[in-house]
Parts: structure tokens; sequence; C-alpha cells
């Protein structure tokens, strides 16, 4: 049995995120009640009620209960470094393939293009908020970022870890 050093939960709770799911969700649900509820057909050129019920259910109910669901992960344990981006993905790192283990700051729209898993296979960003992480160097090359709000605690949890 592992111990778990180190364990953070992130969730999506910027406001303009929220803004954005719900304003998406908003235009659902009134499409949907005008059309479906009222009788009255939705917009110039309405779709049939099947397709008013589709995207209902995907983007007025599906989408904000799927950001509501979405979380980042992390734990330290014995073995390595886990990281579960629920419901997406999941990565395991053991420890003897970490090279070098750094706390820094980082901008996640121009150095990765945003938030959620990004980068490309050699260069890999895990984040949900903020602008501080724990960049992890391989002994392949790769670099996976792990965003975090306690960087600092994550960074000596895992470098209390490697071997010098």
């Amino acid at each position: 049995m592992s111990t778990t050093v180190f364990r953070e939960v992130q969730r999506f709770r910027q406001l303009w995120v929220w803004l954005l799911i719900l304003g998406v969700a908003a235009i659902q649900w009134y499409g949907w009640v005008q059309q479906i509820l009222l009788g009255q057909p939705y917009g110039d050129n309405p779709g049939p009620d099947w397709m008013v019920w589709l995207f209902w259910v995907l983007f007025g109910i599906g989408l904000p209960l799927f950001f509501f669901w979405l979380r980042l992960v992390v734990e330290v344990n014995d073995e390595g470094v886990w990281l579960r981006f629920i419901p997406l993905t999941r990565l395991t790192i053991r420890f003897a393939d970490i090279e070098r283990c750094e706390a820094v700051d980082y901008r996640p729209l121009r150095q990765y293009g945003g938030w959620g898993v990004r980068g490309f296979n050699s260069n890999r960003a895990y984040n949900v908020s903020g602008r501080q992480g724990v960049r992890l160097t391989l002994r392949n090359g790769n670099v996976v970022l792990i965003g975090s709000q306690r960087a600092a605690d994550l960074a000596l949890a895992i470098d209390s870890r490697l071997d010098p």
C-alpha cells in the first residue's frame, strides 16, 4: 500500500468560464422552452423539435454537468506522481523517470494555449487555473507541467523523493 504525501483536487472555478458555460446553457434552455413548451418556432430558421431536444440535452444540461464534474487530481505517493483529469485522462509518472522538478510561474494562454490538457506530446500541461505549477523534465526529454495552487508544496513532495 503506497502512502500519499501530497494530494490536490482542482476544479474550474473561474467566473468567466462559468459565465460562458451558463450563457450557452441559457440560450439552449430559452430555445427549448420557446419551441418545445410554448410551441413557437425558435429563431428565423428553426430546426426540427428533435434537434432542439438534442441541443438542449447536450449544451443546456450536459455541458454544465460536464464542467461541474471535471477536475484535476494530483497525487504524489511512494510510487510516483499520479495525474487524473477526470473524466478525460490519467497519467502516472514514476520517480525514476523524472530528471528535474521545479516550481514555476508560467503563462497558460501564451505557452500552452489555455487550460486543460494542453500542448504536444513532448511538452504537455495539465492545468485548471492560475499561473503557478511544477515543471517536470523527464529523462526521455519530455516536459510535463502540472498546474497547482500549491506549487511549492507539490515540488517539495516530488523533489524529496527523487534520487540525487
